[in-house]
This record gives C-alpha cells, structure tokens and sequence, in this order.
C-alpha cells in the first residue's frame, strides 16, 4: 500500500498549531511544550499494533515486531530551537511514522524484521547548549559529568530538567542498552541550506556528516590612545582579526564543499576612543574529508600567524570542540539515490554542514543514512522554513521506498546467513 503523505503533511499542519506561537516552534527539550508534543504524538499511535516505552535518557522509542529481532530503526527528533521552524526535525519523526502505518497494511502487523521509529531527545541543545543529548547516550558517547554542571538562561540545573521529565541523570548510560539488534538507521530531513533549492533538485542523498574544528583565536596588542597613536605604530589586535576573517573565505573557497565562518569578535578595551588592545574571535571549520579539514586549520593558524605579526601582536589558539568527518555507509547510499530516482526522477548527492543524529548513531557502527529534501531559501533555525507541500510528498514517499530497499537487503542477509 502506498503511503499516505498528504496525511504527513496534515500531521505536521497539526503539530505546528499545537507548538507554535506568532514567533515560531517552540518544542524546546525538557520543557512542557516539548511533552505536549511528544503526547501529541503518543496520540497519534492509537489503534496500531505498536509498542512504545522511553529508554533511560528520554528517547521514544516505537516498535513494529516483525519476524526477525533485527531492526530497522526510523528517526529523528520532535524538539526545536526556541522561534524555530515546522519541520526541521519533525518531518522525520512523522514521516516515520507514516512508513510504519504503510508497513502496517502491507504486512497485516508482522514484517520480516523489526521495524523501530525514534523520537531523539533533545536533538538542538537550545536549552542547555549539549546538543545530541540523546543520541549520543545511545552511541555511548554521551559523558554525564561533563553535563552535571550545565544551567539554562535562569540557573535551573540540567540535572533538575531531566528529573522533572522522569529521567535520572545516573542511569543515561543505560539509553547503549537499544542498540541491541540494530541493523540500520534511516534519517530524513530537511537540508537546511540552500544547495537543492539552487539546483532545481527536491531531494538528495546524504554522503555523511562534516567534521568540525572550532577553535578560540585571541590577538594580543597594544591599547593605546585612538587620538593621539600613530598609525605607524599602532599593535591593532582588531586589524590583526580582520585580516583573519577575510582570509578565511579564500582558504575554504579551495574545496569545493569546506566552509569557514569567523562568528563571533570581542574587543578590549572596546570603547570608541581606544586601539584594541585584544581582539578575542572564534573560528569554526567544516569538511567531509579529514584531511581537507586538517589542511584548512593548518591554512589559517599559519595566516594568523602572519597577520599578528604584520600588525605587531601576538596570536594563541584554543580549541572549543571538534569531532570527526563521519561517512554514511555505502550501500545504503546507493539504495537512497535508488529511492529518490525512482520518485522524483533525479538526485544530488551532498555532504550535510550541519550535525545530526543520525552522525551519533554511525559512530556507534551501525550503517546510517540520512535523506535531504529541499528547504526554500535555506533558511532554517527560525519561523519562515519552509519546503513546498508537493517536495514534502516527494520526500515521504523516497523515504517509504528507501526503508523498503533496506528492510529486503537486512531480510536478505539474513536469509543468506550474513547477518552480524
């Protein structure tokens, strides 16, 4: 039976009037929104023969039992960004659910393998900046001390949102526990860029996540008089910045899909009348290819380097956080070019800038794909995403296709005793 995925499209009609306001989503994690949310979606299971728990770090987690134990996980997030968009995590979850209803019909309740849809919670970190929250428990990744001394905006204690959502800060180790069995992950969403859009292509498949270098950057000068200093003799910590920044682009304009962004500056003294005397920035880098991303951050320390020097500073980096260019598994790919071929007739394959949680859970080694549908202008993270209703439809229907190839090739190891 064919999906239906004008129903998607209502559902996510529906989810937005119950979680937004005039400014946008506002299904932030652990907050009351974010319940009402989640059993919103509870809801929306009745009378289907699923089972449905949470594990120990908050993930939903619904099941369709199927002849064999191994499964086929579906995800994505329910949660936003504060003033968020309508579909940026959501369309997943809820085109998930949709490939489980078809599955339903298709198979009287009992498929080959086990089929499992997953609502990652606390996918953005908007509330307590750790973003992956529950994937990366999944993973095994997750560190619960470096997490127990987080606070949100007005000092409340992540350990103290946690509890009041029924989960206990000691026991999120224990989320490694539904990686048994897992044979794939499966992950749609939208691109939240603008490549797709540009290129006439609703859909496209996802070649992995990019790695990130993000680093501090302090320049070191010399405050001095703005009225009275030279410029011949001015050590201009800000000059020195901004030569950096522009720099930057020209370093990641080399690979054709590296960016660089200098995103934040502080100034000290930073009053009108004063040379800077220290110019603190941040740098974030991104690339699939490791050693295109390692051969940037070597491009711009040497270029700070330079430019302390010309302009009479010094320079000292510190890294923020980095993680790794994670790859997509291969064959499951090729089954997502198949799929979107098959429904929308052409494809692109693109790396993803942004994180997921589909990137956790190849870490963890399960193959892992993810699917992009186009988002107007680009623009996500705010009330104006948007992705016309008929690429909505495209994307719902790839998606049914893409786990339909990949529950007969698990099926088919299986079968032919390849099964891990």
């Amino acid at each position: 039976m064919p999906v239906d995925s004008l129903r998607v499209v209502s559902d996510l009609k529906e989810l937005r009037a119950l979680t937004a306001d005039e400014n946008g989503a506002q299904r932030v994690a652990w907050t009351s929104v974010w319940l009402d949310a989640r059993s919103w979606f509870q809801s929306r299971l009745k009378g289907l023969p699923l089972e449905h728990h949470y594990d120990a770090a908050g993930n939903s987690w619904t099941t369709l039992r199927g002849d064999s134990d191994r499964a086929l996980i579906l995800g994505s997030h329910l949660d936003s960004v504060p003033n968020g968009g309508w579909l940026d995590g959501c369309l997943g979850v809820l085109a998930g659910l949709e490939v489980l209803r078809g599955l339903v019909e298709d198979f009287d309740g009992r498929p080959p393998i086990t089929i499992r849809l997953v609502d990652w919670a606390d996918e953005e970190g908007a509330r307590f900046g750790r973003s992956l929250f529950g994937s990366s428990a999944f993973a095994g990744t997750h560190t619960i001390e470096a997490d127990r001394s987080r606070t949100d905006r007005d000092g409340v204690r992540l350990e103290d949102a946690l509890r009041s959502c029924q989960i206990n800060v000691e026991q999120i180790g224990e989320a490694t526990r539904e990686r048994r069995n897992a044979a794939a992950y499966l992950e749609l969403h939208i691109e939240q860029g603008p490549v797709l859009e540009s290129m006439g292509i609703p859909l496209g498949a996802v070649l992995g996540t990019k790695g990130v270098e993000r680093h501090a950057i302090a320049f070191h000068g010399q405050e001095a008089h703005s009225g009275s200093t030279p410029m011949s003799v001015r050590r201009d910590a800000l000059a020195a910045a901004a030569k950096l920044a522009l720099e930057i682009r020209p370093i990641a304009r080399k690979h054709p899909d590296a960016v660089a962004t200098m995103g934040s500056v502080k100034t000290f003294p930073g009053i009108v009348t004063a040379v800077v005397g220290r110019c603190e920035t941040t740098l974030d880098m991104r690339d699939l290819d490791a050693e295109v991303l390692a051969s940037m951050l070597a491009e711009a320390r040497t270029a700070s380097e330079r430019f302390a020097k010309e302009e009479g500073c010094t320079v000292d980096w510190s890294r923020i956080w980095s993680i790794e260019p994670i790859p997509f598994d291969a064959r499951l790919i090729e089954f997502c070019e198949e799929a979107i071929l098959e429904i929308a007739g052409t494809f692109h394959r693109l790396p993803s800038g942004p994180l997921h949680d589909a990137a956790e859970v190849a870490r963890a080694g399960i193959p892992t794909v993810m699917m992009f549908t186009q988002s107007v202008a680009g623009l996500s993270h705010n009330k104006a995403e948007d992705t016309k209703v008929e690429d909505l439809m495209l994307a719902v229907r790839a998606f049914d296709r893409l786990a339909g190839k990949t529950m007969k090739w698990l099926r088919d190891q299986e079968r032919n005793g390849q099964a891990s």
